[in-house]
């Protein structure tokens, strides 16, 4: 599948190619950190695992030796961070530092105040461990983001809703194992927000360097 490139989105790749461009010959290049919306049905990752059916990240002409800063599953979407710069992981993922991601996600069905109220206390028992508390919210209306593709299943007699769940920890398909366990599977989890920074109308498939400013806002733990 191939995505429109928006003017904003070229200019943050533009940023990237021209600073490595002016930089004067033999010095030492700063680090750099990049949003990519990743889509659905793409690997956090570079290589492919044996037999898989999904896409990986050299689909997306990335630049040379980043990572990725944590990881989306492959059957989610939305902010993903990369960068070269070795300890970032630490610095955004370990539960001691509190750093807040947001997700928006589409539940089947409609929780209740107590299932809100279950989600957001924490204490959910996932795997063995315990999940600490989060923000757990409802959404008035359906985030402004297209379609999935492929499109997620719809069952007619089952109404869903959007939820925005905000947590400080990332545990293996954590979000999508407390709703089930509130009895809402998950139709769609998309990230929308890391730290201040959000995903905004970057369009999937797109990536772009962060300005000073917008490196700031992903580091700020809203605490």
């Amino acid at each position: 599948m191939h995505w429109m490139v928006s003017i904003p989105e070229q200019a943050g790749r533009l940023r990237y190619f021209l600073r490595l461009a002016l930089a004067p010959v033999g010095s030492q290049r700063s680090p750099v950190l990049l949003a990519l919306h990743k889509p659905y049905g793409v690997l956090s990752q570079f290589t492919p695992e044996p037999g898989s059916k999904w896409r990986t990240l050299a689909d997306f002409a990335l630049p040379p030796n980043v990572y990725a800063l944590g990881r989306l599953d492959a059957d989610s979407e939305g902010l993903l961070l990369l960068s070269d710069e070795p300890g970032l992981n630490s610095r955004l993922l370990d539960p001691i530092h509190a750093h807040r991601r947001e997700y928006w996600v589409q539940v089947e069905g409609e929780p209740d105040p107590a299932a809100i109220a279950a989600l957001a206390a924490g204490g959910i028992s996932i795997a063995g461990y315990r999940t600490l508390p989060s923000r757990v919210r409802l959404l008035d209306s359906a985030p402004a983001i297209g379609p999935r593709d492929p499109p997620i299943r719809v069952r007619k007699t089952i109404p869903d809703r959007w939820l925005s769940i905000e947590l400080i920890e990332g545990k293996n398909r954590q979000v999508r194992r407390m709703t089930a366990v509130m009895g809402h599977p998950t139709l769609r989890l998309v990230r929308a927000r890391i730290g201040g920074f959000e995903l905004g109308k970057l369009a999937p498939g797109a990536w772009r360097e962060l300005s000073p400013a917008e490196r700031a806002e992903v580091f700020d733990s809203g605490r």
